[in-house]
């Protein structure tokens, strides 16, 4: 008997069938994800969306940078790579890594997303943990979406907007549960130490952050894993100085900063100058003295008496042994300069300070500024060390039509000063009102933002570099000061209980929480009651 052989099957094998069974499970799994992640967040998505197409409108108008002065010192330290004395060189260190690509279109894109990011985090922290309503946490992220200045920071070779980056992310993880865990303490205090080395106003946010924990009553254990690790990326960096410039220091300009800020007041007849010191008087009256940064930057500043350089350990030095004495003797002139500085911060418009060419880097211009001289080198085939970065032309490509809609967009969209001190105003409101709690979570991006605008007036100068990054925590604050179960929530609640003439609040009234997101709110509490060595009184927490 002859025997025909089977004929093959049709049906797939069980691995094609696993195959394509585990692709559409996948993809039925993506679908469900973007389905609730719309029904949920649709609002933000919308107002995200216009946002992100404003950045792809500055890549393509501005290709692929803008250029700021100090720019080009980032650049110069990374080509030779060599840790700045006048400031501190963590953003060269990160252009360092991007060097091999070749293109400053990768370090503005990824800046765009960092500015998208920060965003996201401040929607995110205000709906997973504070249970604020959609259109109020999306309201605290406008200012870094559609602010045009903060858009032309995120494109400028500047280390300003990965400093925001890592101090948001940083406060977010602190944030994101009642009792955070020894791991992402640990992990807050590396990104501090890392924003510190971008940006020397991150030091004193250590002691913001640790005293928050404090107060809170974080356990010890947590507390010093944060400041340990904040100080490994500090002490890595002083040595790497060390090595280069003889000083266990993060830069040599402390001093020269300082007594710039200073030279606006300071009365060398009012205190006792030692003979090495007397170089740094002016007799030029108060009233008739340039602004402060002319004791920097202009080649007739007495600290140019001081050879080879001012940034240098001995000049800085003298520099901050003068400061010291001018601040004792004269308190009330030093805390009248710090306080003008910081007023300056909440002019409703702005205004050309402190010179005109320092303006308009500010500002999305009609064509690119020049390579400085001091920048210029003979590195191979490059005249320049912004050249031999890209190996290539450094200068900005302006393209129409592009770059006139972004350029006239900036010119009408930003935060005014005055905005911006009002949602500070409201933000230390809350933290009135929660006074029981020590102001509650709030008073963390409050003293942060309060912070970022203080310590450079008190340290060194204004410039309206200084102020964006601010803005995003002040408006974080005032949202969370006034979130559902907040003595500010609370407030708000019944106001707009006799505005609408209700007898009593519902779950559709602003600052209470609608019946489903009470629950996560609830199992956040008794999840936190357990957490072994850090039990407290979670009554405190609005549980």
């Amino acid at each position: 008997m002859r025997v025909m052989p089977a004929a093959p099957s049709r049906e797939p094998s069980a691995r094609r069938a696993w195959s394509i069974r585990s692709a559409r499970s996948r993809w039925d799994r993506a679908r469900e994800l973007a389905a609730r992640t719309w029904s949920g967040h649709r609002l933000f998505i919308v107002v995200l969306t216009p946002a992100v197409l404003l950045r792809i409108d500055a890549e393509l108008g501005y290709r692929w940078q803008n250029w700021f002065n100090d720019s080009f010192e980032y650049v110069q330290n990374t080509v030779h790579f060599g840790l700045d004395p006048t400031r501190v060189s963590g953003y060269s260190i990160w252009l360092k890594f991007l060097q091999p690509f070749h293109t400053y279109a990768l370090v503005t894109i990824l800046q765009h997303l960092m500015g998208l990011a920060i965003a996201v985090m401040i929607y995110a922290l205000l709906r997973h943990r504070f249970r604020t309503s959609a259109w109020l946490a999306t309201l605290a992220a406008v200012p870094v979406l559609y602010d045009g200045f903060e858009i032309e920071l995120e494109h400028l070779i500047m280390a300003d907007v990965p400093f925001l980056f890592l101090v948001t992310l940083a406060m977010t993880l602190l944030l994101w549960d009642p009792v955070p865990s020894l791991r992402r303490c640990a992990l807050v205090g590396l990104l501090l130490g890392l924003a510190e080395i971008m940006r020397s106003v991150g030091v004193p946010l250590l002691a913001i952050f640790a005293v928050y924990m404090i107060i809170r009553r974080i356990s010890w254990r947590k507390v010093a894993a944060a400041i340990v690790l904040c100080f490994v990326p500090v002490m890595a960096y002083t040595g790497m100085f060390y090595l280069e410039h003889g000083q266990f220091a993060m830069t040599d300009s402390t001093g020269v900063f300082i007594y710039a800020r200073v030279m606006t007041f300071a009365d060398c007849t009012k205190m006792h100058v030692p003979v090495n010191e007397l170089s740094l008087c002016t007799i030029v009256p108060p009233s008739q003295r340039p602004i402060d940064q002319f004791y920097v930057w202009d080649s007739s500043t007495p600290l140019d008496r001081f050879p080879p350089s001012k940034f240098s350990p001995v000049p800085n030095q003298l520099a901050e042994d003068f400061a010291i004495r001018a601040i004792k003797a004269q308190p009330l002139d030093y805390a009248k300069a710090v306080f003008d500085d910081t007023w300056r911060v909440f002019r409703w418009n702005r205004h050309i300070y402190p010179n005109a060419q320092t303006y308009d880097e500010y500002i999305f211009g009609y064509h690119s500024p020049p390579i400085p001289s001091w920048n210029k080198a003979k590195l191979g085939p490059y005249d320049s060390y912004a050249a031999a970065y890209v190996h290539g032309n450094p200068l900005t490509q302006v393209v129409g039509p592009f770059a006139n809609i972004i350029r006239g967009y900036q010119r009408y969209v930003w935060v005014p000063g005055t905005v911006y001190g009002l949602v500070l105003l409201a933000g230390l409101a809350g933290l009135v009102l929660a006074w029981r709690r020590l102001g509650g979570e709030a008073l963390l991006p409050w003293a942060t933002s309060f912070a970022m605008i203080v310590i450079p007036a008190a340290t060194a100068t204004f410039d309206y570099r200084y102020v964006l990054p601010a803005v995003p925590f002040a408006f974080l604050a005032a949202a969370i000061a006034f979130s559902p179960g907040t003595a500010g929530g609370d407030l708000a609640s019944r106001l707009w209980a006799r505005l609408t003439g209700r007898g009593q609040r519902t779950a559709g009234d602003p600052g209470v929480p609608a019946v489903d997101d009470q629950a996560p709110a609830v199992a956040d509490s008794v999840a936190a009651a357990g957490a072994g060595d850090d039990k407290r009184d979670l009554a405190s927490d609005g549980a």
